[in-house]
């Protein structure tokens, strides 16, 4: 019997669009997800699919999700200081994307979302991000399917 922990997915669920297919994949290789949101959000009938509440306070569900998520854990989320928390503390994360985050590519995720921030605070048309398409459906259910395989594996 291993004594590594068990592998455990969080999603940032407020506006995340690929809940369905974490539920999937986490059906598959027999994983627990802890859905967190601000309110409350619709999900399957699953003893594996876990819906947390935690309010309406500013930072509540980034705050849950960087508390508990570590080595071996794998979160969903678009929010690169959640991002950049949950890698200190050794969970693997995911933009709903596709994009990974790492140790290797969150300071400049931080630094270009700061620059951004600052150009928009100066009132300059930044874009928004690209389009959630098929293709980013796609890329997103090979990345996760990937980074749960890699924990199994211990890499």
């Amino acid at each position: 019997m291993s004594d590594a922990p068990r592998t455990e997915i969080y999603v940032d669920a407020d506006g995340c669009p690929v809940k369905d297919e974490v539920y999937r994949v986490a059906r598959r290789y027999g994983l627990t997800v802890y859905v967190v949101a601000n309110r409350h959000q619709r999900t399957p009938p699953d003893d594996t699919i876990r819906p947390v509440v935690v309010g309406g306070a500013f930072d509540a569900a980034d705050d849950w999700i960087a508390e508990r998520a570590g080595p071996g854990d794998v979160v969903i989320t678009a929010d690169i200081p959640l991002a950049a928390r949950c890698l200190e503390r050794g969970a693997r994360v995911i933009g709903p994307k596709g994009d990974p985050f790492t140790d290797d590519n969150i300071g400049e995720a931080l630094a270009t979302r700061e620059l951004m921030d600052q150009l928009r605070q100066m009132g300059m048309q930044t874009g928004g991000p690209r389009p959630f398409d098929k293709r980013a459906r796609s890329r997103f259910l090979q990345a996760l399917d990937q980074v749960i395989q890699a924990v199994r594996r211990g890499g």
